[in-house]
């Protein structure tokens, strides 16, 4: 046996445990960056005394409570619908996401109000420098850089939001440790030089870390709101809301057999998004018509949201291209009823229509006669232009009948052909079956009840490719009644059209 063939095969993972994997992945890697950095800022702080350097430690600090916040959601928010939650639980993200701006603005709150406090009372302005407090910040900018572009990458692959206020969190941490290093460098020319006024430089950058914290506060708390009361998201391009939306509309409305656009609703929920929508379709579509159209607007939004579960809801309108016949199959449509054979004349400044109904063999005349009434009823509100209305009532088997004899019948066969003859158009008769069905008991010459057999012939009628429908049922039709005038025996002749280019022998 091959080398090969003995080595472990390893383990098949999906799609949605890979991506499971690398948001735990990368939230845990933030929690260990996030908690080392914390510990030095803040010893290098208390060893200083520097309210920048205690400012940048409280605000990572957040960051490392954010950071296993984020780890927690992640973990959770993975976790497929139940019966409690239908949606999933992706909100977790969002809800976990609004933890974290209520911490960063009490911590925001904190260094603004003990920066303030220095500067008006003058008190512990001193700060022991050594450059310890440069190396950690250093450091620290380092490490925020890299886990903020891990943490964005993750974020963007796997459209997660608490990632993505992770990678937010730290990218900004950039600058406040920037802006307190500065705070320490010019309170350190300021002792070297003796300039007294730079000894306010370093309560000044604790009061530029608070002010961008407040900012990616705001910025979260904006973005965690509209997730949580179902917004409508913005895509990934960087299209605003209402850009998003109009561009939907715009899009489901060019698709062919879109009638209207009542209603779009779109909501996000951790990585995933969810639609709604409500679509005009005319009423005459087949069900198969109306599901390529509901696929068409489900790839229409998941081009701008990927992903997205949508929910169709179809409503029947009336086009503006609909004939009277469309209008009248419409409304036998609605009542669930078949109608066939439609036929409309119109004379004495009126239309008069004839057509056929199926109905159930096992229905009585007095319910058949009712439901043509209320159809007839239906049909002249919808077209009231018709004056007058024939209905044929046509029964049809409940059950799949058994036959009594199945084969061919040469004589009968051979006088369909005959009768084919006298039409041009028909250029060969082929698969003609005849079919014997047990019929209904009936008295001969001697008053005994026998059964009658019932006569079905079907065939394959070949025609010419160019031939008009109204021809080709012109055609049919008149061989149908030519053949019964010729073979009174047979009760029914059923005829399949086919254009010659499909029937090549």
């Amino acid at each position: 046996m091959p080398p090969d063939k003995l080595a472990p095969k390893p383990p098949v993972t999906s799609p949605e445990s890979e991506r499971a994997a690398q948001k735990r992945s990368a939230a845990l890697g933030s929690v260990i960056a996030a908690l080392g950095i914390t510990l030095l800022k803040l010893v290098t702080g208390l060893l200083t005394g520097s309210l920048g350097m205690l400012s940048e430690a409280a605000h990572s600090g957040i960051d490392c409570v954010a950071a296993a916040l984020t780890l927690f959601s992640v973990q959770v928010s993975d976790r497929p619908a139940d019966a409690d939650h239908n949606y999933g639980h992706g909100k977790v993200e969002s809800l976990s996401a609004f933890v974290e701006t209520g911490l960063m603005l009490a911590s925001c709150l904190w260094i603004i109000v003990e920066a303030l406090r220095r500067i008006i009372a003058r008190e512990h302005l001193a700060v022991a420098l050594s450059v310890w407090p440069f190396l950690v910040l250093i450091l620290s900018i380092a490490v925020d850089f890299t886990r903020s572009r891990n943490l964005r990458k993750v974020a963007r692959q796997y459209g997660s939001e608490a990632l993505e206020a992770d990678a937010l969190h730290f990218g900004t941490d950039i600058w406040s440790s920037f802006a307190v290093l500065l705070g320490l460098a010019a309170t350190a020319a300021g002792e070297h030089f003796h300039l007294p006024w730079l000894e306010f430089a370093d309560p000044i950058a604790a009061l530029v870390v608070s002010v961008i914290i407040a900012k990616v506060c705001w910025h979260l708390a904006t973005q965690t709101v509209d997730a949580l009361l179902d917004a409508t998201p913005a895509d990934a391009s960087g299209q605003t809301r209402r850009e998003v939306r109009d561009g939907l509309i715009r899009d489901l409305a060019a698709i062919d057999g879109v009638l209207s656009v009542d209603r779009v609703r779109t909501r996000r929920s951790g990585s995933s998004y969810f639609a709604d929508l409500t679509l005009g379709m005319p009423r005459n579509l087949t069900f198969q018509r109306s599901e390529q159209i509901t696929m068409a607007a489900t790839e229409a939004v998941q081009r701008v949201l990927p992903g997205a579960d949508v929910v169709v809801h179809s409503v029947p309108m009336a086009s503006l291209a609909e004939s009277v016949h469309d209008r009248i199959r419409a409304v036998a449509s609605r009542a669930n009823l078949n109608i066939h054979d439609v036929s409309i004349q119109q004379y004495n400044h009126a239309l008069h229509l004839e057509q056929h109904l199926e109905v159930d063999e096992t229905m009585t005349l007095s319910a058949a006669h009712a439901l043509v009434t209320q159809l007839e009823s239906e049909i002249r509100k919808e077209v009231p232009g018709i004056a007058t209305i024939l209905t044929h009532i046509e029964s049809e088997p409940a059950t799949i009948e058994r036959p009594a004899s199945l084969e061919r019948d040469r004589q009968l066969e051979s006088r369909l052909r005959n009768v084919a003859r006298a039409f041009p158009e028909i250029l060969d008769i082929h698969e003609v079956i005849v079919t014997r069905l047990g019929g209904t008991s009936s008295p001969n010459s001697d008053g005994i009840h026998e059964d009658i057999a019932r006569v079905q012939v079907t065939c394959h009628c070949t025609l010419p490719d160019d031939l008009p429908m109204s021809r080709v049922h012109a055609v049919i039709t008149a061989l149908e009644n030519d053949f019964k005038l010729d073979s009174p025996e047979v009760s029914r002749l059923l005829i399949h059209p086919e254009p010659a280019t499909d029937n090549q022998r």
